[in-house]
Protein backbone atom coordinates (compact mmCIF):
# COMPACT_ATOMS: atom_id res chain seq x y z
CA UNK A 1 0.00 0.00 0.00
CA UNK A 2 1.47 3.24 -0.79
CA UNK A 3 -0.80 5.62 1.67
CA UNK A 4 -1.39 5.04 4.97
CA UNK A 5 -4.77 2.67 6.00
CA UNK A 6 -6.18 2.41 9.26
CA UNK A 7 -6.62 -1.29 10.18
CA UNK A 8 -8.62 -3.20 13.23
CA UNK A 9 -6.27 -5.94 14.77
CA UNK A 10 -8.23 -8.41 17.51
CA UNK A 11 -6.57 -10.22 19.84
CA UNK A 12 -6.90 -13.04 22.08
CA UNK A 13 -5.65 -15.35 24.39
CA UNK A 14 -6.41 -18.36 26.85
CA UNK A 15 -3.07 -20.30 27.93
CA UNK A 16 -0.09 -18.78 29.41
CA UNK A 17 3.19 -19.14 27.17
CA UNK A 18 6.50 -17.91 26.78
CA UNK A 19 5.35 -14.72 27.67
CA UNK A 20 3.61 -15.33 30.83
CA UNK A 21 -0.56 -15.42 31.70
CA UNK A 22 -2.63 -14.56 28.46
CA UNK A 23 -3.46 -10.79 30.11
CA UNK A 24 0.85 -10.43 29.80
CA UNK A 25 0.74 -12.01 26.59
CA UNK A 26 -1.81 -9.53 25.40
CA UNK A 27 0.20 -6.68 26.61
CA UNK A 28 3.42 -8.07 25.34
CA UNK A 29 1.53 -8.37 21.87
CA UNK A 30 0.51 -4.73 21.81
CA UNK A 31 4.06 -3.90 22.57
CA UNK A 32 5.00 -5.82 19.27
CA UNK A 33 2.63 -4.37 17.23
CA UNK A 34 3.83 -0.93 18.52
CA UNK A 35 7.07 -1.91 16.51
CA UNK A 36 5.72 -3.19 13.18
CA UNK A 37 7.90 -1.16 10.45
CA UNK A 38 5.85 1.03 8.21
CA UNK A 39 3.17 0.90 10.85
CA UNK A 40 1.78 2.50 13.96
CA UNK A 41 -0.22 2.00 16.88
CA UNK A 42 -3.07 4.47 17.29
CA UNK A 43 -5.03 3.07 20.12
CA UNK A 44 -6.05 -0.09 22.42
CA UNK A 45 -9.17 -1.03 24.01
CA UNK A 46 -9.26 -2.43 27.22
CA UNK A 47 -9.11 -5.80 27.93
CA UNK A 48 -12.41 -8.07 27.69
CA UNK A 49 -12.94 -11.55 29.08
CA UNK A 50 -15.25 -13.58 27.21
CA UNK A 51 -15.86 -17.50 27.21
CA UNK A 52 -15.14 -19.74 24.16
CA UNK A 53 -17.03 -19.77 21.31
CA UNK A 54 -17.30 -22.84 19.01
CA UNK A 55 -13.94 -23.77 21.34
CA UNK A 56 -13.80 -25.53 24.47
CA UNK A 57 -11.03 -24.44 27.50
CA UNK A 58 -10.31 -21.19 29.92
CA UNK A 59 -11.47 -17.89 29.17
CA UNK A 60 -10.11 -15.82 26.79
CA UNK A 61 -9.06 -12.34 27.26
CA UNK A 62 -9.64 -10.45 24.31
CA UNK A 63 -8.52 -6.57 23.05
CA UNK A 64 -8.18 -4.77 19.67
CA UNK A 65 -5.58 -2.83 18.38
CA UNK A 66 -6.07 0.30 15.94
CA UNK A 67 -2.97 0.93 13.56
CA UNK A 68 -1.98 2.80 10.93
CA UNK A 69 -0.46 1.27 8.58
CA UNK A 70 1.59 0.95 4.73
CA UNK A 71 1.85 -2.55 4.44
CA UNK A 72 -0.60 -4.24 2.01
CA UNK A 73 -3.17 -6.73 3.94
CA UNK A 74 -1.43 -9.63 3.39
CA UNK A 75 1.91 -8.17 4.25
CA UNK A 76 0.46 -7.43 7.35
CA UNK A 77 -0.75 -10.64 8.22
CA UNK A 78 2.73 -12.24 7.50
CA UNK A 79 4.02 -9.82 10.56
CA UNK A 80 0.88 -10.90 12.81
CA UNK A 81 1.04 -14.51 12.24
CA UNK A 82 4.94 -13.94 12.67
CA UNK A 83 4.11 -12.45 16.26
CA UNK A 84 1.97 -15.28 16.89
CA UNK A 85 4.80 -17.55 15.95
CA UNK A 86 7.41 -15.72 18.26
CA UNK A 87 4.53 -16.25 21.24
CA UNK A 88 4.19 -19.86 20.54
CA UNK A 89 1.14 -20.25 18.82
CA UNK A 90 0.14 -23.84 17.73
CA UNK A 91 -2.82 -24.70 15.62
CA UNK A 92 -3.59 -28.83 16.92
CA UNK A 93 -7.14 -27.73 15.53
CA UNK A 94 -9.53 -25.54 14.88
CA UNK A 95 -10.83 -23.37 17.58
CA UNK A 96 -7.94 -24.28 20.01
CA UNK A 97 -6.88 -23.14 22.98
CA UNK A 98 -4.05 -20.47 22.05
CA UNK A 99 -1.17 -18.53 23.95
CA UNK A 100 -1.92 -16.03 21.07
CA UNK A 101 -4.62 -15.17 18.48
CA UNK A 102 -4.14 -11.98 16.33
CA UNK A 103 -7.03 -11.54 13.34
CA UNK A 104 -6.79 -8.80 10.77
CA UNK A 105 -10.41 -7.91 11.16
CA UNK A 106 -9.92 -4.63 8.60
CA UNK A 107 -8.24 -2.58 6.82
CA UNK A 108 -10.16 0.55 6.11
CA UNK A 109 -13.17 -0.37 4.04
CA UNK A 110 -11.55 -3.11 2.07
CA UNK A 111 -13.09 -5.86 0.87
CA UNK A 112 -10.70 -8.97 0.31
CA UNK A 113 -11.00 -12.01 -0.64
CA UNK A 114 -7.91 -14.52 -1.11
CA UNK A 115 -6.87 -18.10 -0.51
CA UNK A 116 -5.53 -17.10 2.92
CA UNK A 117 -7.32 -13.59 3.99
CA UNK A 118 -10.93 -12.57 3.79
CA UNK A 119 -11.78 -8.74 4.78
CA UNK A 120 -13.49 -7.38 6.85
CA UNK A 121 -13.15 -10.59 8.97
CA UNK A 122 -16.00 -12.80 8.22
CA UNK A 123 -17.43 -13.70 11.40
CA UNK A 124 -16.58 -10.23 13.19
CA UNK A 125 -19.86 -8.90 13.13
CA UNK A 126 -21.10 -12.08 15.09
CA UNK A 127 -18.60 -11.89 17.91
CA UNK A 128 -18.64 -9.81 21.12
CA UNK A 129 -15.32 -10.39 21.73
CA UNK A 130 -14.38 -8.17 18.87
CA UNK A 131 -17.61 -5.91 18.63
CA UNK A 132 -17.24 -5.18 22.36
CA UNK A 133 -13.88 -3.66 22.56
CA UNK A 134 -14.25 -2.25 18.62
CA UNK A 135 -16.98 -0.55 19.55
CA UNK A 136 -14.96 1.11 21.97
CA UNK A 137 -12.34 2.29 19.90
CA UNK A 138 -15.39 3.44 17.12
CA UNK A 139 -19.41 2.67 17.39
CA UNK A 140 -19.28 4.40 13.97
CA UNK A 141 -17.16 2.65 12.07
CA UNK A 142 -18.73 0.53 9.29
CA UNK A 143 -18.36 -2.96 8.11
CA UNK A 144 -18.75 -3.56 5.04
CA UNK A 145 -22.23 -5.09 4.64
CA UNK A 146 -23.30 -5.55 7.77
CA UNK A 147 -23.60 -2.12 8.80
CA UNK A 148 -22.28 -0.01 12.16
CA UNK A 149 -20.14 -1.70 14.88
CA UNK A 150 -22.48 0.09 17.20
CA UNK A 151 -25.61 -1.84 15.36
CA UNK A 152 -23.90 -5.05 15.18
CA UNK A 153 -22.85 -5.06 18.91
CA UNK A 154 -26.35 -4.27 19.52
CA UNK A 155 -27.48 -6.99 17.10
CA UNK A 156 -25.37 -9.61 18.72
CA UNK A 157 -26.49 -8.78 22.20
CA UNK A 158 -30.18 -8.86 21.66
CA UNK A 159 -30.03 -12.43 19.68
CA UNK A 160 -27.26 -14.97 21.66
CA UNK A 161 -26.07 -15.60 24.80
CA UNK A 162 -21.93 -15.08 24.55
CA UNK A 163 -20.96 -13.60 27.64
CA UNK A 164 -17.98 -10.34 27.55
CA UNK A 165 -16.89 -8.17 29.90
CA UNK A 166 -14.60 -5.74 30.35
CA UNK A 167 -11.94 -6.96 32.85
CA UNK A 168 -11.45 -6.00 36.70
Amino acid sequence: MTTAARAFVGLGANLPGSHGTPREALDAAIAALDTLASSSLQKVSRLYVSDPVDATGPPFFNRVAQLQTCLSPEALLDELQGIEDRFGRERPYRNAPRTLDLDLLMVDDLQWQTPRLILPHPRMHERLFVLMPLAELDPTLVIAGRGTVADCLAAVQASQSQRCRPSE
